[in-house]
């Protein structure tokens, strides 16, 4: 059964075409949830209120961020004819705005 598993998820890895930057998102994403997961369990988050219209935790504006910084690519890409670089340094500064401030 584990061993069906592993060759599924194996079969399922070598299927993707893995480019550098797409390597270096997925290990950018992993490494902020094991950031988060670390800070979570050195100093436990506190709910409180930004400038987004709910009370949230780090990890929901983690979330906000990165769902946020897709849609400001996706837009980018939908109505803009510049480089994705502009986008890529919008979306940052989105992520650290609602991380700091939301």
């Amino acid at each position: 059964m584990e061993a069906d598993i592993l060759q599924r998820a194996a079969r399922l890895v070598q299927s993707m075409y893995w480019t550098g930057p797409t390597a270096i998102f997925f290990a950018a994403i992993a490494l902020m949830l094991a950031g988060m997961t670390a800070l979570q369990l050195a100093w436990p988050t506190v709910e409180r209120k930004g400038f987004l219209p709910m009370t949230t935790t780090r990890g929901d504006r983690l979330f906000i961020g990165l769902l946020g910084s897709a849609w400001i690519h996706v837009l980018w890409l939908a109505t803009m004819a510049l480089p994705l670089w502009w986008a890529s340094t919008l979306a940052i500064l989105w992520f650290a705005i609602v991380m700091r401030f939301g």
